[in-house]
């Protein structure tokens, strides 16, 4: 059995004023995948931002441990730097800074070590290569001018590099076409090999290909309403959220 990694304890959260999460109970152990599914404003983005601390949203009541230690009040970079990750839905465009300085501020925040110019530029190369990465990427501002699928690979490309102990990656496949969704799901293998673990909210099974997935999810109004294997994705992808008792239809 798996050494628990994170815990989420009867979780309220809210977003501008609106309660979006109502006692949510997660618990994910070392080394462990889990999806969250769910019918839209089911709360599955708020969850992953509420892991991640981002400060738009404001825990009422309950508590996130990580690796056994309280970090509900814990900021967005000192979450980082004991090993969470999340890559956006729609990740956001930064002027004025390429993707490799980005990448090298963010390896030297989380790490708190002085890197090795040379030797973090072939790394990043051999990554951006294994996802299809044309490398002048790593020279032009971060995802201005991406395509879709290229600020997703890029998402999944600091994942690599950062090389978290848990990432998030809240709807990753969004408007990827097929062969980017293939191209991305291989980060996402390459990233599973390190025994690291994984939270991915998705719509679809797509993403999931080639992936053991542990656990599986249905969130609605804010809770888990059902969690089971592997095949409970498949019962969505077939049936939708119509056969589970508390879910919300889309």
């Amino acid at each position: 059995m798996s050494s628990e990694l994170l815990k989420v304890e009867k979780l309220f959260a809210t977003v501008e004023g609106t309660q979006i999460l109502n006692g949510l109970d997660l618990t994910v152990g070392e080394g462990e995948t889990h999806v969250i599914m769910g019918p839209n404003g089911a709360g599955k983005s708020t969850l992953g931002n509420v892991i991640m601390g981002n400060p738009v949203y404001s825990v009422d009541s309950g508590h996130i441990y990580f690796d056994g230690q309280d970090i509900t009040a814990l900021k967005t970079d000192e979450r980082a730097r004991l090993g969470i990750f999340i890559s956006f839905q729609s990740p956001q465009e930064v002027p004025g800074i390429t993707l490799e300085q980005f990448m090298r501020a963010s390896r030297s925040a989380v790490t708190g070590k002085p890197l090795k110019v040379f030797a973090f530029q072939k790394e990043m190369k051999g990554v951006m290569e294994t996802l299809s990465m044309d490398h002048s990427y790593a020279g032009r501002d971060l995802n201005v001018g991406f395509s879709g699928g290229e600020k997703k690979k890029a998402e999944i490309l600091q994942m690599l590099m950062m090389n978290p102990r848990l990432a998030i990656l809240d709807e990753t496949d969004s408007g990827l076409d097929v062969d980017a969704v293939k191209v991305v799901s291989e980060g996402i293998r390459q990233f599973k090999k390190e025994g690291n673990s994984l939270i991915i909210i998705t719509h679809n099974a797509r993403i999931l290909e080639g992936l053991k997935v542990d656990y599986t999810h249905v969130l609605s109004k804010g809770r888990i309403i059902k969690s089971g294997d592997s095949s409970l994705v498949d019962e969505i992808e077939r049936d939708g959220f119509k056969g589970i008792d508390g879910a919300e239809q889309e």
